[in-house]
């Protein structure tokens, strides 16, 4: 009987927020569509290799997001266009300078992406104020409409169809890419395509995360499932569990602790990661030193 009494609590602490205020909503709708859409896309990031292009093109878009918002101020089409823009531009560079010159793809990225965010920053913080400059680098998820939750769901339905229907010949290439590329007689627009849904759902995840943590719910729970299960059709609904807990857990912790929700957000997915990397049954810390053992 004392448990069922301190269970009421609890599961009212948990849905009174959700129930009594439409911004909680919001926010958590933005979150689980993120996580239904842009995390799959993070587990075929990982099983690629391409966390660091990732993170180099979440900063890729701020100049383009920088320019629409001086120039039109906070409104979504302009800034979404913006950021395609930049985003597309910069990837081409990176081709056009890996092909041309001595310089490597991870190179190319680190040096677009630090020009991106300084140019990005400073474009910000001349036709803006620091509040719109913390708006831009982190979002504030609370904060989101329905034009910004429209751009995220169509985004995200976008990305599943297309994840579909590659699905079989992303998991072959994410794994034998020889094989193939053999088997497409050497012809094949993945990459491209994956570059595209990259810096689309990086643009939506902006929305309500900014530029700075927009890749963290995309990436970091892909990150933890692979500590869990080796099996790739298991790995994906995972890494959406994960991103579900961390984004219902952390508007809850922002909410009752007075803390920024974006942040909060992709702090309890790092927690989770890291207890992962230390404790999980498939290559962490814990196992290799059983094995070891």
């Amino acid at each position: 009987m004392t448990t069922v009494i301190m269970t009421i609590p609890m599961i009212d602490m948990v849905l009174d927020p959700f129930i009594q205020y439409a911004f909680m909503r919001r926010a958590l709708a933005a979150c689980a569509i993120l996580s239904l859409g842009s995390t799959p896309l993070g587990v075929f990031m990982t099983l690629r290799r391409m966390t660091l292009v990732g993170d180099a093109m979440s900063h890729a878009i701020l100049p383009g997001v920088a320019l629409a918002f001086a120039s039109f101020g906070l409104a979504l089409l302009p800034m979404t266009v913006g950021g395609l823009i930049a985003g597309i531009t910069v990837a081409i560079l990176v081709v056009f300078l890996t092909r041309y010159t001595q310089l490597k793809e991870d190179a190319s990225f680190t040096m677009l992406y630090l020009l991106c965010l300084a140019s990005g920053v400073v474009i910000i913080s001349l036709k803006g104020n620091s509040v719109d400059l913390l708006h831009m680098l982190f979002g504030n998820i609370l904060a989101i409409d329905n034009a910004s939750l429209h751009l995220i769901a169509s985004v995200s339905c976008i990305t599943i169809f297309i994840l579909a229907i590659f699905y079989r010949g992303l998991i072959i290439e994410c794994f034998d890419a020889d094989f193939a590329s053999a088997a497409r007689h050497g012809r094949s627009w993945s990459r491209q395509i994956f570059f595209v849904l990259l810096v689309i759902n990086l643009i939506a995840a902006f929305q309500a995360l900014g530029t700075l943590m927009a890749l963290g719910i995309m990436i970091l729970p892909a990150i933890a499932s692979r500590f869990w299960t080796n099996n790739i059709d298991n790995i994906i609904p995972l890494s959406i569990g994960i991103a579900l807990l961390s984004s219902v857990a952390g508007l809850l912790l922002s909410y009752y602790e007075r803390i920024p929700s974006g942040p909060t957000v992709v702090l309890i997915a790092g927690t989770i990661t890291l207890i992962s990397v230390l404790a999980g049954r498939c290559g962490s810390l814990v196992s290799f030193i059983c094995n070891k053992d």
